[in-house]
């Protein structure tokens, strides 16, 4: 009898705590779904049968004439951005509210491997994204490219073995490619991934990206329960151990030294001996109003974060682009035509070699590249939280508080009429530089202002280089098993990808 009495009261507590928040976009007159214990309007992301980004895209089109949509993740409100002048203003205008991402549910980063120049926020953002932004500079990617050269010829070579097959995913071809190139570019390292198909790398970063009902549980767990959850990570102990093992190993063979292979690892170290990040603070002020000077040691942790990150991100990230350019061109060949006979003139001027330059003056293939993230970007949705004690949004007179995080869904926008005439066209004569307008805040495929991506042109190199390369030597085309519009993937989490791969059929072009 106590025991049913204790459940019960156990069920009114859980009850009335989960819906404690629930009328706080009815109070601002936001419309929104109705929430449900304990879920919020989030249960089918908890429950797998849905990605956010699905989710977002579907509050964005339930809405057409609302600015904004209320959401409840868990008992946490959020608010998806339907508004440009908004989106400009929470991204670029007013960034010092919402500088962070918010990733995290705690303030301080637990997870090592989150200390991240992607999940990090505040200081530890700023001082981060400081460091590193030289890394990526012109003069660093012409010296990346050889080994981008290298790993593309690799990719025609396997792409023979491919072509003898009726069908083959294209996703896990060019997760291949990338793969090999962050081994190469990121470490010094040969992952051979282009050779062995279920190599070790290409199984860690599989299951960095996969959402397993272990990760889901523990997702739900921490957004509904963040202080008593505190200590969980949401990453997998094999993935952190997989990683820390890799770094230390490269470190400790470089004595903790730059080798002159003008890696990924040799920058770190590089910037490493540099001394201490020395920057203002984002967070804190002084008392006449001027930041906090802030110092931090870019120590192993640190350096093992941005490894983390640039392995998950670099490959999953370009593979995903790459492949999704692919399947639109196998569907529309005259675009393919078009895209095969710019490598061809182009590459003819290089003896018939990829390199730098070549890349640089594959317009067309550019213009193809930046449809393809338009009708299906890699990260189809951004995220920010304020970080204020209270910020008014002065185009629709919206309060909201410290903690509440926004939802910029990209993907919806990229794929609204309004911005796109017939956005489910395939058409890369959007991107004619002749013609093409400012689509800042309505095409954001990296991201927009601060934050967004520091890696996006040697994402961008990279995939274009594994794309030319394949099609300099072979025609992709629709398999048996291809469907059009392919399924997206609904456990899907930071990056978007499709049930069942993006199957196709390559065919050696006659030459």
């Amino acid at each position: 009898m106590w025991a049913i009495i204790l459940a019960i009261v156990i069920i009114i507590i859980l009850y009335l705590w989960s819906t404690r928040t629930f009328n706080y976009w009815v109070e601002r007159g936001v419309k929104h779904e109705k929430p449900v214990p304990i879920f919020g309007n989030n249960f089918r992301q908890f429950a797998q049968q849905a990605s956010m980004a699905m989710l977002a895209t579907d509050m964005y089109r339930k809405y057409p004439n609302e600015k904004v949509v209320g959401f409840f993740r868990g008992s946490a409100p959020e608010l998806v951005i339907r508004d440009i002048d908004i989106i400009k203003r929470i991204l670029t205008t007013d960034f010092e509210h919402f500088y962070a991402r918010g990733l995290n549910p705690h303030r301080t980063v637990v997870e090592p491997l989150f200390k991240n120049l992607f999940f990090a926020d505040g200081d530890l953002w700023r001082l981060i994204r400081q460091r590193f932004t030289p890394v990526f500079s012109t003069g660093k990617l012409k010296a990346m490219f050889p080994l981008i050269t290298e790993r593309a010829e690799k990719l025609q070579v396997l792409a023979e073995t491919v072509a003898l097959e009726d069908s083959y995913d294209m996703r896990e071809l060019m997760a291949r490619y990338t793969t090999d190139f962050i081994g190469a570019c990121g470490f010094g390292i040969n992952m051979n991934t282009l050779n062995v198909e279920n190599s070790q790398f290409r199984q860690l970063g599989k299951r960095i990206f996969q959402r397993s009902p272990r990760d889901a549980v523990i997702g739900l767990l921490k957004f509904i329960f963040p202080e008593l959850c505190k200590n969980m990570h949401f990453l997998a102990p094999e993935i952190e151990i997989s990683i820390r093992h890799l770094v230390q190993t490269v470190l400790k063979e470089r004595d903790h030294k730059p080798s002159g292979r003008n890696d990924f690892i040799d920058l770190l170290l590089e910037l490493q001996s540099q001394g201490k990040m020395v920057g203002k603070s984002i967070e804190r002020k002084n008392s006449d109003g001027t930041p906090v000077v802030i110092k931090l040691e870019l120590d192993e942790v640190i350096v093992m974060a941005q490894v983390f990150v640039f392995f998950g991100a670099g490959y999953e990230t370009s593979s995903s682009a790459s492949s999704f350019l692919l399947h639109q061109l196998a569907f529309n060949p005259n675009c393919q035509e078009k895209v095969q006979a710019e490598i061809d003139r182009v590459l003819k001027k290089y003896d018939n070699k990829l390199n730098y330059d070549a890349v640089k003056e594959m317009t067309y293939l550019e213009m193809a590249f930046n449809e393809g993230m338009r009708m299906y970007p890699s990260v189809a949705y951004l995220v920010r939280e304020c970080r204020s004690p209270s910020y008014t949004i002065p185009e629709i007179n919206l309060t909201i508080n410290d903690g509440v995080k926004v939802i910029i869904p990209t993907q919806a926008i990229h794929m609204d009429e309004q911005y796109f005439e017939n956005p489910e066209k395939f058409d890369p004569e959007r991107f004619n530089p002749e013609y093409k307008q400012d689509r800042r805040f309505v095409y954001m495929p990296f991201g927009e202002g601060p934050r967004s991506c520091v890696g996006a042109r040697l994402g961008l190199m990279q995939s274009m280089a594994g794309v030319a390369a394949l099609l300099q030597k072979f025609t992709v085309e629709p398999a048996a098993c291809s469907v059009r519009n392919p399924t997206p993937e609904p456990t899907a989490t930071v990056a978007e990808s499709f049930v069942g791969g993006l199957p196709l059929k390559l065919r050696r072009r006659v030459q």
